[in-house]
C-alpha cells in the first residue's frame, strides 16, 4: 500500500520562519484567548470554527501558511484550503509553541 501523502507542505520553524520573511500571509486559527495572548506578527485571525461552518466565506491567498497552538488545528484549516482551490498550502508544525520556544517575537494587539 502506498504512502499518503498531505495535500498540502507541513513545514517546521526555520523553513516557516524563512517564509514569513519573504512575505508569506499567515492565518492564525486558534480561538480568540489564545490569539489574545501572542500572535505572530502580521498574521491574520480567522478561528478555525469560522472556516469550518463557512469555508467560501473566507479568502486565502496561494501560499498561506496556516498556524496554531502546535501544528493539528492549522492542519485541518490547511485541507479546507486546499478543498477551496488554494494553491501552496503551507501547515506550520509546531504552530506558536514553535515560534515562541525559538525567541521569535509575538504580537498582544
Amino acid at each position: 500500500m502506498a504512502e499518503q501523502t498531505a495535500p498540502f507542505r507541513d513545514l517546521k520553524i526555520d523553513d516557516i520562519k524563512t517564509l514569513i520573511d519573504e512575505g508569506h500571509p499567515v492565518v492564525d486559527v486558534r480561538e480568540d484567548w489564545e490569539w489574545n495572548k501572542g500572535h505572530i506578527p502580521g498574521a491574520r485571525h480567522v478561528v478555525l470554527a469560522a472556516i469550518l461552518a463557512n469555508p467560501t466565506a473566507q479568502k486565502f491567498d496561494d501560499g498561506t501558511i496556516f498556524v496554531c497552538q502546535v501544528g493539528e488545528r492549522s492542519a485541518v484549516a490547511s485541507e479546507m484550503a486546499v478543498a477551496l482551490g488554494v494553491k501552496d498550502v503551507i501547515n506550520f508544525r509546531g504552530g506558536t509553541k514553535a515560534w515562541k520556544d525559538a525567541g521569535l517575537p509575538l504580537e498582544t494587539q
